[in-house]
């Protein structure tokens, strides 16, 4: 019966969201569905109040600090696949070596990368999507789009999911009950890791909706341009560890 009682008050929580959204005129242009946008962050924010939050604090406290370091390492050693098949794509021959080499090193001598070898020999870990991989290649990202269970997108970043998922391994694994438990696991070890700097991007922003907006759209373009941002753009100082995972109640690679 309580868990009918908190499916009914998250589905409530999410038609008012969604109305109160809808009766948001959008000023920005590069926000045409802001009414849309802002009823599935509703509907993101309490699903991750009611679901992801109390199951990634959880998870934080009875998982000892190795366990969850390794289990973290091993979905990024997984994630090196993708880095350096975009890396490739993006004719970054050199990081390309480095990042193939990453994943070789910790899967062989890290124990399928439970253990970051590739750090303690000077190996460092690289952000590369497909998303970006299509930002280099000229593709505008297109207008602000909020997913539901993914949060902040963009058009370019829906393609860039497909794109991730079909060089991520695990997709592959069966006809979904492993992929998706190892999917699932990867949501929450995410969501536990990040618990203190959202808190805080959370506390400091003014309009909740309009800082992660642009927190999106400005980490994005700091990525495709490998920090290295034109002269006299206006970049948003934010927390070095704070990124788009922070945004998502749910993010499955």
């Amino acid at each position: 019966m309580r868990h009918k009682k908190l499916i009914t008050q998250l589905g409530c929580f999410v038609l008012l969201g969604m109305l109160d959204g809808c009766a948001t005129t959008a000023k920005d242009p590069q926000d045409p569905l802001e009414g849309w946008n802002r009823g599935v962050q509703t509907f993101n924010d309490k699903l991750d109040d009611y679901a992801m939050k109390p199951i990634a604090k959880g998870y934080q406290w009875i998982t000892p600090s190795f366990v969850d370091r390794g289990v973290s390492n091993f979905f990024s050693n997984i994630n090196d696949i993708g880095v350096t098949i975009n890396d490739l794509l993006q004719f970054k021959i050199e990081q390309t070596g480095m990042d193939g080499s990453r994943f070789i090193v910790n899967t062989i001598a890290g124990v399928a990368g439970f253990i970051d070898v590739a750090a303690m020999i000077d190996l460092p870990k690289h952000n590369e999507d497909f998303d970006q991989t299509m930002g280099v290649w000229g593709v505008p990202t297109g207008p602000y789009l909020v997913l539901p269970f993914f949060g902040p997108s963009s058009p370019r970043g829906v393609g860039g999911l497909v794109g991730d998922a079909a060089m991520n391994p695990i997709s592959y694994l069966d006809s979904g009950v492993i992929s998706g438990g190892l999917f699932g696991l990867n949501a929450v070890d995410l969501r536990a890791d990040n618990l203190t700097s959202e808190k805080i991007a959370t506390e400091a922003a003014v309009d909740r909706y309009a800082f992660f907006k642009s927190a999106y759209f400005q980490h994005r373009e700091y990525l495709i341009h490998d920090g290295n941002m034109p002269e006299g753009a206006d970049y948003l100082e934010i927390e070095d560890d704070f990124n788009e995972d922070n945004l998502a109640p749910i993010k499955p690679y």
